[in-house]
């Protein structure tokens, strides 16, 4: 008689590379299908079969990658969206009129746009903090907060914020932590696990990883009443996340730890390599033992520091855009998290309201050779002196 299987401890990266061992029972086949239908029909009995009803509400292969997601989290639910703008807003519409939120002063616009939006229309009421300020945060706390959302690193100065600290600010004065936690996804920060309520991703980002989605992902520290109404809001907006984007999203997955290790390698390469540079002002990256914030994210960013960074060009605004125009290897392109390396002049992206410095430029880092990628921006930096 043979025994029983032994039950393994399986590790984040083999959870995600087998998409939690999704075998077809049927087939055999070790890629999850996917489940195109829009509608579902219903059982001998007039009964839901597995739950399913129409595809504005659910889908199976959303679930699958929701599942993938909630198990590298360490999630009571993770819940996938059509792009992260949809989320964020899904979230932001479950807060009332006369509810305070706090964010950080610079942060993904878009986010930022909406909840300006929220507050000129519907009477919420924002607070934002200065990230470098060690009491930003605590000055910025009221009676009536709601929710304090931050992004460790910030996006693109690469401020840390202390994410346990936070949590422990935001829950004394009884509002829920929400991070965005894009650029360092559970592969290096265990968000949840260090006192958030929810956890934030654009899965366009590193999740995919090949620039061929766009998505959203909540993940719920816990199950609750806020779970729920971001359920309700979803089905109600039809922002699900379809079908053949979820199933690229778990492709995408199967590679993220592999990506996700070469591009925080490369990264870290690069800002070494121009941290004292004659051209350049300043290199922002906290893998840098300069940066005021590595110790703190080396202390919640377990296994790399990502693929961000950006760069303070000396020569302004002018030369700063002339390096992203003159790259040959670098992408001159919005986003982030690709396998193809990008450049940016964010100022110009964010338009003239923004706060990032007119001579910085924003790098998210691929996983081509890190030897191409130096001598790029070499040559482009030659070129705009």
């Amino acid at each position: 008689m043979s025994k029983s299987p032994s039950q393994l401890n399986l590790a984040p990266a083999t959870r995600a590379a087998q998409a939690l061992h999704a075998m077809d029972s049927r087939t055999g086949a070790v890629v999850p299908g996917i489940e195109l239908a829009s509608t579902f029909a219903r059982d001998e009995d007039y009964e839901l079969r597995d739950g399913y009803v129409y595809g504005r509400n659910d889908n199976p292969t959303t679930r699958q990658a929701e599942a993938v997601i909630a198990s590298l989290d360490g999630s009571a639910a993770s819940l996938l969206f059509g792009s992260g703008m949809s989320g964020f807003v899904a979230l932001f519409e479950t807060l009332d009129s006369g509810d305070h939120v706090v964010l950080p002063q610079i942060m993904y616009h878009g986010g930022l746009e909406w909840v300006r939006r929220l507050e000129a229309k519907r009477g919420l009421q924002v607070t934002l903090f200065d990230a470098s300020d060690p009491d930003g945060l605590q000055n910025a706390m009221r009676a009536n907060t709601k929710l304090v959302w931050i992004e460790s690193p910030t996006n693109p100065s690469w401020d840390v914020i202390d994410v346990a600290a936070t949590a422990e600010i935001a829950h004394t004065h009884g509002a829920l932590l929400a991070v965005d936690c894009t650029v360092s996804p559970p592969v290096t920060m265990d968000t949840l696990a260090l006192g958030a309520d929810i956890a934030f991703q654009s899965a366009t980002k590193y999740l995919n990883g090949h620039s061929d989605i766009t998505g959203g992902v909540i993940s719920f520290a816990a199950e609750g009443p806020l779970l729920d109404e971001v359920i309700l809001m979803r089905t109600l907006q039809g922002s699900l996340m379809k079908a053949f984007d979820a199933w690229l999203l778990i492709r995408g997955m199967r590679t993220l730890y592999l990506r996700f290790e070469r591009a925080s390698q490369s990264a870290l390469a690069i800002a070494s390599h121009f941290e004292n540079h004659a051209d350049v002002e300043a290199v922002l990256y906290p893998g840098l033992a300069t940066h005021p914030g590595h110790d703190i994210a080396a202390r919640q960013m377990k296994h790399g520091f990502g693929g961000m960074l950006s760069v303070l060009m000396k020569g302004g605004e002018a030369a700063a855009r002339d390096v992203a125009r003159y790259t040959q290897v670098f992408f001159p392109a919005t986003s982030l998290g690709g396998v193809e390396s990008l450049i940016e002049h964010r100022k110009t992206v964010e338009g003239p309201q923004s706060l990032v410095a007119p001579n910085l430029l924003r790098l998210s880092v691929g996983i081509e050779d890190v030897r191409d990628l130096i001598a790029d921006l070499e040559q482009a930096i030659e070129r705009a002196g």
